[in-house]
């Protein structure tokens, strides 16, 4: 019956549910992933390494395998197993947390790996239900809010109930917080199961998207390899700068805040940043003709970038206060970060009528991505030792403005050479419906 509902011609109800139904889901795994890395586990070390670093890296290469894995099991997904795969990821992330909190250090790092590995895959089966339509750059808002403010509110609801209940330990807290958000996961999860598929028009403006064979994958990679990478090293380095960013937000927020700053903070920068976010990715939905759609996406990454470095420019110079450094910092890496997710790749799959799903291109960069993260987290520990956290952060943001600028210019004047060869041998396509036939009535 809510199916039905959901099909009918009056769009809003269908918007507002995919936005809550992939909101609550992935803000939901991000209480199984992320609450750990709020401890700071001081006096503890394993390797030569402090025990969080530890627990970082072991927790960052189970998600990294993860997206590898997903490269294949997400782009090759078909609909009827996607509600069976993701309740088994969370259940099988929860265990690991209860093993966490059971097996004493220095030996349950372990089972950070082993919670990292099913998490990986929840992004592309989340988003599976929502891509392929007219106005995914909207519905896929919801997984866009999580993703930024996620984790800033689950480390100040960390940090609010151990101090309630110190006795709690910093092993036992992440499973706490699991069990919490459980039941809220297992309704969001049910609300994902009702979306109805994509109907003809969605599939007539942003293609098809079916589950992907070999060829399909070899086919992509051969025609746009040289695109392709360099939208993958951009992924890469804004994954490593944004993942560090959150892994170690409380100890960069010690040393550039003192003691003038509180839990409260590191939620309040986040929805900030969100509320801008998502105000700009939105709006690509309103550009119906998709080159001109991909310029548009392009352009809000660039302006991202710029952000990311300018900002640390005037930090540096004490232009500016570490709030809104932080803060400028924070939003110009998501604005950067989310396009390339949710609209990039939608802009793409649609304009060369690919093949493919949204899926195989995203599990491709955040493999490579998380790769890169465990590469800064072992470069600072053994190279980079003495060197404060907020330098760290200075220092990358310095060489992911100047490389990310080059590398997008290069897919930029890629992708319209492609473009402008590839009407010189295809048939004109057949014009869109007008705006009039697919309009959402509110």
């Amino acid at each position: 019956m809510i199916t039905k509902r959901l099909q009918q011609p009056s769009g809003l109800l269908f918007i507002a549910w995919c936005l809550l139904a992939s909101f609550g889901t992935y803000f939901c795994m991000y209480a199984f992933r992320k609450p750990f890395n709020t401890g700071l586990y001081e006096g503890l070390s394993l390797f030569g390494l402090g025990y969080k670093t530890v627990l970082i890296i072991a927790q960052v290469l189970g998600y990294m395998v993860s997206k590898f894995a997903g490269i294949k099991i997400i782009s090759e997904l078909r609909p009827g197993q996607r509600i069976r795969l993701v309740a088994g990821l969370i259940l099988f992330a929860l265990a690991s947390l209860l093993g966490f909190a059971l097996v004493p250090y220095p030996y349950n790092f372990i089972f950070l790996f082993l919670n990292g590995l099913p998490l990986g895959m929840v992004w592309g089966v989340i988003f599976s239900f929502l891509e392929g339509r007219r106005f995914t750059e909207i519905l896929a808002m919801g997984l866009s809010i999580s993703i930024i403010a996620a984790s800033g509110i689950l480390k100040t609801i960390y940090l609010e109930i151990h101090t309630l209940f110190p006795a709690i330990s910093e092993f036992w807290m992440p499973f706490v917080i699991g069990v919490l958000f459980l039941p809220l996961t297992c309704l969001f999860i049910w609300m994902l199961s009702v979306i109805p598929a994509p109907g003809e028009t969605d599939k007539l403006l942003r293609a098809e998207r079916a589950p992907m064979t070999p060829a399909d994958k070899n086919a992509i990679i051969r025609n746009f390899w040289p695109g392709l990478l360099c939208i993958l090293l951009i992924y890469c380095l804004l994954t490593t700068l944004r993942d560090f960013r959150d892994n170690f937000s409380v100890e960069i927020w010690n040393e550039i805040g003192g003691n003038h700053w509180n839990s409260g903070i590191l939620a309040q920068t986040e929805l900030i940043s969100t509320v801008i976010v998502v105000a700009c990715v939105s709006s690509l939905s309103l550009i119906r003709n998709n080159i001109r759609g991909l310029w548009a996406t392009k352009g809000l990454i660039a302006v991202g970038i710029v952000m990311t470095g300018a900002s640390t420019v005037l930090f540096h110079r004490h232009a500016i206060s570490s709030y809104s450094w932080m803060l400028s910092l924070g939003t110009g890496l998501f604005l950067a970060y989310i396009p390339i997710q949710v609209a990039l790749f939608e802009r793409l799959i649609a304009l060369f009528k690919m093949k493919a799903n949204a899926g195989f291109f995203v599990y491709g960069c955040d493999a490579i991505g998380y790769l890169g993260s465990v590469g800064l987290l072992l470069y600072r520990e053994f190279f980079m030792k003495d060197l404060r956290w907020s330098r760290v952060l200075m220092q990358f943001s310095y060489l992911l403005c100047f490389a990310c600028l080059a590398l997008l210019i290069t897919a930029f004047v890629y992708f319209n050479r492609k473009h402008g060869i590839r009407k010189l041998w295809e048939k004109p396509e057949p014009s869109a419906p007008k705006l009039h036939n697919f309009t959402i009535h509110l």
